[in-house]
């Protein structure tokens, strides 16, 4: 999957963005992975861990030019696909994160996550992760069905409706309606807010990967 765009980041979190671009966007190998660079027994969110070991464990997991997480596995056809979807940003706007998570019923399950923006609001959030689920689908499945289950109204009544949508969706946009195009079939579900949705973990820690820097 190539780099998707993003608002503002610090040059740290930037990097940390480009560590996830290169494993696909699945946000937990690629900790992993960068955690494994980190010298001693810190991580990514260990409160010990320096901004300076971070970059470098980044830089470190960069040069090694690891394969794509998409790419290790063929493309899954025929299956009935559900994508959540959640964004987060703290402050509205804040620091600002992506979540995506597919199941489908014949594959394994996938759980994506990304940051969005130093200073975003979460209907920009819920945006990107929507086109975060989008391409992560388009590169791993040809799906039957897909249902795209969702709690942003905003998103809902622009992509779906006929509302103007936010004008921080233009970098997103375009892409949502071209990918769901494409689909042979697509329906969306209403989240309420007591339901649950396994991508909002994913979106917190694309906002907490946001928050890094310089």
């Amino acid at each position: 999957m190539d780099r998707l765009p993003t608002g503002t980041l610090s040059p740290l979190a930037a990097r940390v963005d480009e560590v996830l671009a290169r494993y696909g966007y699945e946000i937990g190998p690629a900790i992993d992975a960068i955690d494994g660079a980190v010298s001693g027994y810190g991580g990514l969110f260990d409160p010990g861990t320096t901004d300076g070991e971070i970059r470098s464990a980044a830089e470190e997991v960069l040069a090694a030019d690891p394969r794509a997480a998409a790419d290790d596995c063929p493309r899954a056809a025929g299956d009935e696909v559900v994508l959540y979807v959640d964004g987060s940003s703290r402050g509205n706007p804040g620091p600002a994160g992506a979540g995506a998570v597919l199941r489908a019923a014949n594959g394994p399950t996938v759980r994506l996550g990304r940051p969005v923006g130093a200073r975003s609001e979460n209907n920009t959030a819920e945006y990107a992760a929507l086109h975060l689920g989008l391409e992560a689908l388009a590169a791993r499945w040809e799906p039957a069905a897909v249902e795209v289950r969702i709690d942003s109204r905003t998103v809902i009544d622009d992509v779906w409706g006929d509302a103007e949508g936010l004008a921080a969706a233009a970098p997103y946009r375009p892409a949502i309606r071209e990918r769901l195009a494409a689909l042979p079939a697509c329906e969306w579900t209403h989240l309420a807010d007591s339901d649950p949705n396994p991508a909002d973990a994913r979106a917190a820690v694309g906002a907490d990967i946001a928050a890094l820097g310089p």
